[in-house]
């Protein structure tokens, strides 16, 4: 029989209902029609909180890949919020549901991920309490349609073991998405959060690990990991689209910073 992993955060972080997902997903999608026209890039980094802050600004990153059939896997990196362990985590199951269906999981992935990386093994207790993982998965159920997930949840690790998975699963014929899940500033006035987020971008743009402290994005590790692969790519990174939950939601004393970015497939292309 096949292990499900059922969605833990429908009806809280997004909707449950099947249709009025799709359709919020899709009003997103169409509000960020802009951005339609880029390049398919290899990887976006992308916001997690609650649809009604962080999906307009996630609908950024995703909405070129709409009607696309050229990805056939896609790696989602998530940051572990909630549960504290070392190493970096996988789960047993073969599917992972949301309310728009079940998305079957790339076993052949992960056993290159537990027998070539590095700090890489199950633990189920990490994808129970995360929502970073899962909020992704709809955006790609409704742009992409049918693919194959490798979810991973990245805890207490060295930079150079999320490097090191990224470029195990790294493919030249960009059949393969990367998704990195982080949000940037938390809980700063919205002054201050616009100028830290100002910077974090800035630092992305320009593959500057240094320059992205413990404070400016929750998925720091998964964001320095695929800089660390960008630069020996020379990849380039382009921000999309910089807002927060005051912009999203309205005033607010304390707002958190979302940030959508594209890292291209070849230097010099989508911008």
């Amino acid at each position: 029989m096949a292990l499900v992993r059922q969605p833990g955060f429908a009806g809280s972080f997004y909707l449950d209902d099947p249709y009025a997902l799709r359709q919020q997903v899709e009003s997103f999608l169409k509000a960020a029609d802009l951005f339609k026209r880029l390049s398919i890039p290899k990887a976006i980094i992308s916001p997690h909180a609650g649809y009604v802050y962080s999906g307009p600004v996630a609908a950024s990153g995703f909405a070129c890949l709409q009607g696309e059939n050229s990805i056939k896997r896609v790696v989602v990196i998530a940051p572990s919020h909630q549960y504290p362990f070392y190493g970096i985590a996988l789960t047993k199951a073969d599917y992972y549901k949301t309310p728009l269906g079940e998305i079957l999981i790339d076993k052949a992935a992960q056993e290159i991920l537990l027998t070539q990386g590095q700090d890489v093994g199950f633990a189920e207790a990490a994808f129970d309490q995360e929502h970073s993982l899962e909020v992704q998965l709809p955006f790609l159920q409704v742009t992409l349609g049918d693919f194959k997930l490798v979810p991973v949840i990245v805890g207490q690790t060295d930079i150079k073991n999320v490097a090191n998975l990224i470029e195990l699963l790294w493919d030249e014929n960009n059949e393969t998405l990367f998704v990195i899940s982080s949000d940037l500033s938390h809980y700063l006035d919205n002054t201050s959060a616009k100028i830290l987020d100002k910077k974090t971008a800035q630092a992305i743009e320009s593959l500057d690990e240094e320059a992205i402290g413990f404070d400016q994005a929750c998925g720091r590790l998964p964001i320095l990991g695929l800089l660390r692969v960008a630069r020996k790519k020379r990849l380039k990174f382009k921000c999309l689209d910089l807002r927060n939950s005051a912009d999203t939601q309205g005033p607010s004393n304390h707002v958190v910073g979302y940030g959508s970015f594209h890292l291209l497939s070849h230097p010099g292309k989508g911008e």
